[in-house]
């Protein structure tokens, strides 16, 4: 429920419209009591998308500021579905790089829009 309303960067269409992110691409698992590894698997809409890594990034953002327990989180493309999922994979599961990235105020704004709620 968290992600689904995550917007496209370039689309108006949510994330869940776009069948970017499904109920399935979620897994919850238990690491300790009150504390749980996250593991989001999305699609891309097509194999080159030059976007996939801004996806990424705003779903860790919306998830760190969301869920209400301690977590460990991983986000990951959907094996096979982007030309370039590994490196995509590094850069989006890298917290050097996604507080870096967040640093950049244009980049913030664009994740801000996305990860807003709509009124």
């Amino acid at each position: 429920d968290i992600i689904r309303t995550i917007r496209d960067p370039e689309k108006p269409n949510t994330l869940e419209e776009l069948e970017v992110v499904t109920e399935n691409c979620v897994e919850v698992q238990e690491i300790r009591e009150d504390e749980y590894l996250v593991i989001i698997r999305f699609t891309p809409t097509v194999p080159h998308c030059s976007l996939a890594t801004l996806i990424g990034l705003c779903l860790r953002i919306k998830l760190q500021r969301c869920l209400p327990f301690k977590h460990k989180l991983e986000i990951y493309i959907s094996e096979g579905t982007h030309s370039t999922e590994e490196d995509i994979n590094k850069q989006i599961n890298d917290k050097e790089r996604v507080a870096a990235a967040m640093e950049n105020p244009n980049l913030r704004e664009i994740v801000e829009q996305c990860v807003t709620e709509p009124d």
